[in-house]
């Protein structure tokens, strides 16, 4: 997630609107509406003003370890995470059950080779016949 959509999130989250947001900083609300688009380049005494106005630092809006509440989604959205996630989850399952059957196979392809090959270097033992 890029700086400006994080920022973005976290002024959603506080509940403050983008006029706010200008006004603690001193901006207009183009100006700051710009910065939340990506249409700015922040410096850094600008990024530290906006850490403080969201109650966090710098380094963490730049390291992404915020994640915005989930209340900030659509209840149909959250539930179409979840399903892709449960679907995920289920799909890894059988690629890992799928891995495990493809070893199996493949250790016993292995052993019917290594018998071919032992008896085709073997001498073949004479049978005595028993007559009838």
């Amino acid at each position: 997630m890029n700086i400006s959509t994080q920022i973005r999130l976290l002024r959603q989250q506080k509940g403050y609107s983008q006029e706010n947001m200008a006004d603690m900083l001193g901006l207009s609300t183009t100006a700051y509406g710009d910065i939340e688009r990506g249409k700015t380049d922040l410096t850094v005494s600008r990024l530290q003003q906006i850490s403080t106005a969201l109650g966090t630092t710098a380094p963490q809006l730049l390291s992404g370890e915020l994640h915005p509440s989930p209340e900030l989604y659509p209840a149909e959205v959250v539930h179409q995470v979840e399903s892709l996630k449960s679907e995920q989850e289920r799909n890894e399952l059988e690629i890992e059950k799928l891995r495990l059957e493809v070893a199996y196979w493949k250790r016993k392809a292995e052993d019917l080779a290594l018998v071919e090959v032992v008896r085709s270097l073997t001498a073949p033992t004479e049978r005595n016949r028993i007559g009838f």
